[in-house]
């Protein structure tokens, strides 16, 4: 038990952290904001640090201080305090022992929400010390986590009995059926999921979510669920609830917490009922270095000198979940702090940017990316955006707008960038054209971070020796998987970038309808580019990914 006599103020001059001088300027502090802790008036002056103030703390109540994003957490444990005591004292159950309910929280002289939450368990809490931002953090992960699952009992549990009717068109939030929608959202929100696949199969309904790239089960719902989840889904999207048997596209929104999350739905019929797949368009991924656009300082200074142009056309490329989109927005939303006229036409608008004139496609009302383009260089734009260059249509308006004035963004699915070249010829471009218009290439994979929890370092095998070639290190990283990692091995992914600045003599080169391995060869030689198999193998040898990695990049470019 923690005795309740503990001077923090005391405890901290005793190990060295702050002075008397410093104590008293807390206390009268204090004096005035009454309720503030001490150890948080010390921390927000500047005397400690949290970090400082857990330590002392951790050694006089011979407590044990962690990293909670090390520590595996049971869902579970977790369960057994409620959500709102849980956020309310900054408690989240970790484990269930043999001693009792292991817990972590920040403030461990916070006596009465601990004894609170002891009465509420009703068992003893073994306590340990954790940083305060992590906690709420994983506050809000897990008990998303835990809501989705019980609205998903619950929702089982009604269709088993059969006692509740569920009226979709009411829009009531406490029915099963949209609770259970509302919860899968919100739990694929804080996961940051690209997408929810609801796949019907003869005797059940599987929930899978994209996480990082790949596909991890989620949850199993009865079969009699199916039909009314995707009711409402349709509902939501403005999508025929009779039409069952053609593919129907639709889009709707959603509040999650504070932000409001756009949601692009596919519907097709299977032979066991309709498949839904719901992508979420949010901008709530994790990116390293966006103030560099995901990009290392090499290739960000390349592409800021390409992004200077006046006018012409830039292309990002790579394949659907390579983070196409996800740059533009970066360059969109730098660019929206500019005093210039910046447009789009997209399909649909993934993400809504102040100060960015954004229009959405709409296939039914004869709204096309070269209906919209058109349209838009009638508005006295400076930058245009074009969500895909799809057809040779676009494209030709595209090179045109890029020649008469205006600098373009869009993107192409090609492999590499020196292919993106080529494509635009085989799209029908006359090559004076491209030559003329483009002004670089970025092409973009998305690579797997290996989990720094549970990955091991092993010596490559003779097969992996010979793919890497006289670069392979001598030890490599393999993934394994825990509970941190969803026990796929990869927690987070890093960008790799392959950048071809369109110079003098590449424009010769693609009027003289050079081919993609000469236009490489001249990038790589005379403006320094690495290729996206290289970038990979630099984090293979940082031991940030793995060789597995690496050969869906080598594979795909």
């Amino acid at each position: 038990m923690i005795s309740k006599n503990i001077p923090i103020g005391e405890v901290l001059k005793e190990y060295g952290y702050i002075n008397e001088e410093q104590l008293s300027q807390a206390l009268s502090y204090q004096k005035e904001n009454r309720g503030k802790r001490l150890g948080g008036i010390l921390i927000e002056l500047g005397f400690i640090t949290e970090k400082q103030m857990l330590t002392a703390l951790a050694q006089r109540l011979n407590l044990r201080q962690i990293e909670l994003q090390a520590v595996s957490v049971d869902v579970q444990a977790v369960e057994k305090i409620p959500e709102q005591l849980a956020k309310k004292y900054g408690i989240l159950a970790l484990e269930q022992t043999e001693h009792g309910l292991m817990v972590a929280l920040n403030d461990p002289l916070n006596f009465y929400g601990i004894e609170d939450v002891r009465q509420t368990v009703g068992q003893e809490l073994e306590i340990l010390l954790c940083e305060k931002a992590p906690l709420e953090k994983a506050l809000h992960f897990y008990y998303s986590e835990v809501a989705a699952r019980d609205a998903a009992k619950r929702a089982n549990v009604s269709q088993e009995n059969e006692v509740e009717e569920i009226e979709l068109e009411e829009g009531d939030g406490d029915t099963p059926i949209i609770n259970l929608l509302n919860m899968l959202v919100q739990r694929a929100y804080t996961t940051t999921a690209s997408d929810i696949h609801i796949e019907p199969f003869e005797d059940k309904t599987i929930v899978r979510m994209r996480i990082d790239g790949v596909i991890v089960d989620y949850v199993t719902l009865q079969k009699g669920l199916h039909a009314s989840l995707i009711a409402r889904i349709k509902i939501l999207s403005n999508l025929d609830i009779a039409e069952r048997r053609v593919p129907q596209d639709g889009h709707f929104r959603t509040r999650v917490g504070e932000e409001m999350v756009n949601i692009r739905v596919s519907v097709i019929p299977t032979v066991f009922g309709e498949k839904a797949v719901l992508r979420l368009l949010a901008g709530n991924a994790v990116i390293e270095n966006v103030g560099s656009y995901g990009m290392i300082p090499e290739d960000y200074e390349k592409f800021r000198k390409i992004l200077k142009s006046p006018n012409g056309i830039i292309y990002i490329t790579g394949p659907t979940g390579s983070g196409k989109s996800t740059t533009l927005y970066m360059i969109l939303e730098e660019m929206s702090r500019k005093q210039i006229n910046v447009s789009t036409i997209e399909d649909p608008v993934e993400k809504n940017i102040p100060r960015i004139n954004q229009m959405q496609t709409n296939q039914m009302a004869g709204l096309t990316f070269d209906v919209g383009l058109r349209a838009l260089l009638r508005q006295d734009p400076d930058v245009i955006m074009v969500g895909e260059t799809r057809d040779a249509e676009t494209a030709a308006i595209s090179i045109r707008a890029a020649i008469t004035g205006h600098l373009v963004l869009s993107t192409l699915h090609t492999n590499n960038a020196a292919a993106s070249i080529v494509r635009l010829v085989d799209m029908g471009m006359e090559p004076y054209m491209i030559a003329s218009s483009l002004v670089g290439v970025v092409a973009q994979r998305l690579m797997r971070r290996v989990c720094p929890e549970c990955s091991v370092l092993e010596a490559p095998s003779l097969e992996e020796r010979l793919f890497l070639g006289d670069r392979a290190p001598s030890l490599v990283r393999r993934a394994k998987g825990c509970a941190r990692c969803n026990h796929t091995g990869y927690r987070g992914r890093v960008a790799v970038h392959e950048i071809i600045c369109v110079d003098g003599e590449i424009r010769k080169m693609i009027s003289g309808s050079a081919s993609v391995e000469e236009i490489a060869a001249y990038a790589e030689k005379e403006q320094g580019m690495k290729p996206l198999a290289a970038r990979g193998l630099e984090l293979v040898e940082k031991g940030e990914t793995t060789v597995d990695e690496l050969v869906k990049i080598a594979y795909y470019s």
